[in-house]
């Protein structure tokens, strides 16, 4: 039978047939299996960072219906926010229709800055750096043989000259430096460091800062898709229609931040999640995501969208990705490896791959809700058995008062306590 990430009701299924569903899914063994419900122990946190006092654990959804460039997936999401998995998942059932995400990335470069100050002339200086490269580059890579030998390595070498700066004349040489499968911070880091010693003999200056950059520009990903206006057809409302108001809501974003802060924050919900669940570094993406939609100058949205001429919509996404497979808390923490092999990815290429379908998915299924019946309406159902939960609900009598508040059309801690204080008879 062939395999496919299209479950339809998989919300509707009990938990225990969904944690069966993914690790049939992706051959986990038991104790993989059993990870998904007992994951990260005290002592290895213990060993992970400083002052462990205790667990704080997210849930761990699951998204359905991916395809994207012909394969299958599911999607591991740690969120705790409401409607996110829920809304990702119809939208990637949209775009399948119209054939699936296409996605593509550059080769995974990351920038490595070394500030020079004190140079006695900064020309002469950019110079020396650039006639000393191949020099620069054997020192570089020294300190990461295998990343070499895989391919990796230094790959470029720019200078940049900055002549008034509050703190006076200074360069920043770029040592650019592929990092493989690996995120790579700390190999950069290392490159830098291990370098810095030989560009203050070149330029006779003082090195300060040596540190990789969070704007990752040259390790990009895309991804497109196409969604038939017939499969936005429902609720009173054309497909054409839907698709229209779509294209709409994002031309908000594109000529007003105050909107398109709020826009790219949606598709990074559905790209930290991904980060959060796989062990990579959220807050590295988040800098990245948000520097390059305002590299212009000013900011905008991620995305694109419009409606061709048959009147489909078509949607386009372009953000830097610096994301691993190998290497720090992706090995470390048992859950990021397991959520690793739900989505069977080989490459970090092939995960950013992913992360930026899911960011133009999760933005798809935004401007979806806010086009038609508004953001509220299916977010604070999923919403209202949190505040069951918070009020005081336990069992099933949190999606028994979830269920009376949605019915009554009121949402609220004050509303959640009245039903609940009726429903156990007080």
């Amino acid at each position: 039978m062939e395999k496919t990430s299209r479950f339809p009701g998989f919300y509707k299924l009990p938990l225990g047939e969904r944690v069966r569903i993914v690790a049939e899914w992706a051959g986990l063994s038991p104790e993989e299996e059993a990870l998904l419900g007992k994951s990260l122990q005290l002592e290895q946190a213990e060993k992970m960072i400083e002052n462990v006092v205790g667990l704080f654990p997210l849930p761990l959804g699951i998204a359905v219906n991916f395809l994207i460039n012909g394969k299958d997936y599911l999607i591991p999401m740690a969120i705790e926010e409401p409607s996110v998995v829920a809304g990702l998942s119809h939208a990637a059932k949209l775009v399948r229709e119209g054939g699936g995400f296409q996605a593509e990335s550059s080769e995974p470069i990351m920038i490595a800055q070394i500030q020079v100050m004190d140079a006695p002339d900064l020309e002469k200086a950019a110079g020396k750096i650039l006639e000393a490269r191949e020099e620069i580059f054997r020192l570089a890579n020294s300190k990461h043989p295998t990343i070499v030998s895989l391919g990796g390595g230094s790959k470029g070498l720019e200078v940049r000259k900055f002549h008034n700066t509050p703190a006076g004349p200074m360069l920043v040489v770029h040592l650019l430096y592929d990092t493989r499968d690996a995120m790579g911070a700390n190999v950069v880091n290392t490159a830098a460091e291990t370098v810095a010693p030989l560009i203050e003999e070149l330029t006779g200056g003082r090195v300060v800062l040596r540190i990789l950059s969070n704007l990752s520009d040259r390790r990009l990903a895309w991804a497109r898709c196409t969604v038939p206006w017939k499969a936005l057809e429902g609720k009173g409302i054309s497909g054409k229609e839907v698709a229209k108001r779509i294209v709409e809501a994002w031309a908000l974003a594109a000529v007003d931040p105050y909107r398109a802060a709020t826009h790219n924050k949606g598709i990074m919900n559905g790209i930290d999640a991904v980060a959060i669940a796989t062990g990579n570094d959220w807050r590295a993406l988040e800098a990245g995501a948000h520097a390059y939609a305002a590299r212009s100058g000013s900011y905008s949205p991620l995305t694109t969208w419009k409606q061709n001429e048959e009147g489909d919509l078509e949607g386009f996404i372009e953000l830097p990705l610096a994301v691993g497979t190998v290497g720090g808390a992706t090995r470390v923490h048992p859950l990021a490896r397991v959520c690793l092999k739900i989505l069977g990815v080989k490459t970090a290429k092939e995960l950013a791959q992913i992360m930026a379908s899911v960011g133009l998915g999760q933005n798809l299924a935004a401007l979806l809700a806010l086009a038609t019946e508004g953001i509220q309406r299916g977010h604070m159902k999923l919403h209202a058995r949190q505040v069951a939960m918070a009020a005081g609900a336990t069992g099933e009598l949190v999606d028994l008062v979830a269920r009376r508040m949605v019915e009554e059309g009121t949402i609220s801690p004050a509303k959640a306590s009245e039903i609940l204080r009726e429903l156990k008879g007080n």
